[in-house]
């Protein structure tokens, strides 16, 4: 089997695990921070229990890839998805209280099994991607910082 490659990044939000998590597990809110090129969608009822699923698609001309997803893991400030189509994997989002605030880790462990793909991605998309994942970051921390002012401080 081909290795897994890994995108970790971590953030500093300054607002309580339960309003961060709220950012991640709500797809009104999750809208508000992932790139625009990026849509979420339910298949089914939107659930983020385990067995939960949902497709990604990736809105480039012509041919809107997707990823499908389903809920693998699930506890409290923690979700992971795992991920079918061109690429393979999970995708890991945790929430670490800290004092005053919440330190978020995403994860994206991958593969890519088909080596054309594989060579575009890391020939063209890899870099994009690792720069993307740290600007959603940033984009979720304003929205969750938002969120847990205007909630009058969700514990």
């Amino acid at each position: 089997m081909k290795a897994y490659q890994s995108f970790e990044n971590t953030v500093y939000i300054n607002a309580s695990a339960t309003a961060v998590e709220k950012c991640f597990t709500d797809l009104e809110l999750m809208h508000r921070w992932l790139n625009p090129a990026l849509r979420c969608e339910p298949v089914g009822e939107w659930s983020t229990d385990v067995g939960g699923r949902s497709r990604f698609l990736i809105q480039v001309p012509v041919l809107q890839p997707k990823l499908y997803s389903k809920v693998v893991e699930r506890e409290p400030g923690l979700i992971v998805w795992q991920f079918e189509g061109f690429f393979q994997g999970r995708d890991r989002w945790e929430c670490y209280p800290e004092k005053g605030g919440t330190r978020l880790l995403n994860r994206f462990e991958f593969k890519i099994p088909n080596p054309l793909i594989k060579f575009g991605f890391d020939t063209f998309a890899s870099k994009l991607t690792q720069k993307d994942m740290k600007d959603q970051l940033k984009r979720l921390k304003r929205v969750a910082e938002e969120v847990y002012l205007v909630s009058g401080r969700v514990k």
